[in-house]
């Protein structure tokens, strides 16, 4: 039983609590039907720092560019949204791997370790973030391509999975429900690896997942389970899957953890972050977060309409700017 004098402990454990669940944020975007015009999107991209566009304008179809887009418009929006850090003061930048950070090193966060992961496949762009442990997110569209039949497409892949793994691939039944469980467990061993900030080299076949029927997931790397680490599988519409990988700050790859403002926790913050309630996602559009980014006070509330504005009207920002005047 705990002592009376514990009971300010606890309040203070609670509102704890309450403060750091802010920082557990989901956002997603369906982007099957988003279809700017060329006009459109680049007022989209012009609400982005200059350093961005080419992140962007390197691919080729329209779709690539549109998660691009999206996932960078997510990122913004977010920190302004949940830090309050000015938008023209946001610093974002990648590590060697691609890990997306933000630089904080004059800025005193609400949170002791808020970092955050994006994700985008098929048609949905998506953003996670904690406030304490590491954060990875995957999305996956189960898709087979062209040419190819959907066990020939698994069997490139085979050399990723435990052999207990595998055999719950192999043993699905159908070609339909052997691909559902391949990009299942593809899903979680990504967003593992991407909480921790690793590459493409991370040796897969040893990170081993284990669950009942999707649920009380966990993870054994080498054979060791990881205590401190928790995992969320969902099932989006139209055959797609997302996965939340939370855990230990420690378990950061080099390159990342010098990004992070605190690495060592003691156990009962840790336990703290590590049992915060995972939150829903949150649907979003874009012009949702140009509201976000620019101001939802400066923003017209007929903004979907200004995106559809003529050529002649333009659709750059510097001309829309002066439209609010």
């Amino acid at each position: 039983m705990r002592h009376p004098k514990d009971k300010g402990l606890l309040k203070t454990n609670s509102r704890l609590e309450m403060e750091l669940e802010n920082g557990v944020q989901r956002w997603i975007v369906d982007i099957s039907n988003w279809n700017p015009s060329p006009h459109c999107f680049s007022f989209a991209m012009s609400f982005l720092p200059n350093h961005e566009y080419s992140s962007i304008t390197r691919f080729v179809e329209l779709e690539d560019q549109k998660r691009a887009l999206v996932s960078r418009l997510l990122q913004y929006a977010l920190v302004h949204q949940v830090l309050g850090i000015p938008f023209d003061e946001i610093i974002i930048r990648r590590t060697p791997e691609g890990k997306p950070y933000l630089v904080c090193d004059n800025m005193k966060l609400a949170f002791p370790n808020f970092n955050f992961n994006a994700s985008h496949h098929g048609d949905y762009v998506a953003i996670a973030s904690e406030p304490i442990c590491l954060v990875g997110l995957d999305i996956v569209s189960h898709s087979v391509p062209k040419n190819e039949t959907a066990y020939e497409f698994v069997q490139n892949f085979s050399s990723y999975f435990s052999s207990s793994e595998w055999n719950h691939i192999m043993h699905a039944g159908s070609s339909d429900e052997m691909l559902h469980i391949f990009y299942r467990y593809w899903c979680l061993k990504e967003a593992f690896v991407k909480a921790m900030g690793t590459g493409v080299g991370y040796k897969l076949d040893d990170v081993e997942f284990h669950h009942m029927n999707w649920n009380n997931i966990f993870v054994e790397v080498a054979g060791k389970e990881l205590k401190d680490w928790k995992f969320w599988l969902l099932d989006l519409g139209r055959n797609h899957s997302v996965c939340i990988a939370r855990g230990q700050p420690r378990a950061a790859t080099t390159s990342y953890r010098t990004t992070l403002k605190q690495i060592k926790f003691d156990d009962e913050e840790y336990y703290h972050g590590l049992h915060l309630p995972n939150a829903s996602f949150t649907f979003r559009t874009v012009e949702d977060l140009i509201q976000v980014i620019y101001g939802a006070d400066q923003v017209p509330s007929d903004i979907s309409t200004k995106f559809d504005v003529s050529e002649d009207e333009g659709c750059e920002r510097a001309r829309f700017v002066q439209q609010l005047g």
